[in-house]
């Protein structure tokens, strides 16, 4: 592992111990070179994934991108970062398992949403809000009136 702080190539793994859940392993390192400490996450992999987006676009899969928008969404909500990490690692787990390299933006999305309106109906308005693309108050209104009957209003994701 590479220091980020100086570039040296041998650092030295200090503590190792498992997260809350499992899932990955944190490790303290020292970089002998500069004396600079710093903490790796490691977490199993099982495939490479791929988001094709709407336009037909391949990208890498970033976990830290789909955190990331979860966390925006939650943000002020009373929901810990453990929950957050925990929904993190069952979307992921979930596409990995579906035994599929490429993945369309719109599954992701999809899970995402699902996962949120179970967890938190404001930060589900939220996420909508970005995934849907809404433009106008009345985007909101038809949204969160479709709420009470059962769904989303219209299908415009991607």
């Amino acid at each position: 592992m590479h220091c980020p702080y100086c570039g040296h190539d041998d650092t030295q793994v200090k503590d190792s111990r498992p997260s809350e859940d499992g899932a990955a392993i944190r490790r303290r390192r020292f970089c002998p070179q500069c004396g600079q400490r710093f903490t790796t996450i490691e977490r199993v992999q099982l495939r490479e994934l791929t988001v094709v987006k709407a336009d037909g676009r391949r990208v890498a899969f970033d976990r830290d991108k789909l955190a990331r928008s979860i966390r925006v969404a939650l943000r002020k909500r009373p929901i810990e970062d453990d929950r957050i990490e925990r929904i993190v690692n069952g979307i992921v787990r979930h596409l990995e398992a579906s035994g599929e390299t490429e993945i369309p933006s719109k599954q992701v999305g999809e899970l995402v949403m699902d996962t949120l309106r179970d967890l938190d109906p404001v930060a589900y308005v939220r996420f909508a809000s970005v995934y849907r693309n809404f433009r106008e108050a009345k985007d909101f209104e038809a949204f969160i009136g479709s709420l009470g009957e059962g769904g989303p209003a219209d299908d415009r994701a991607d």
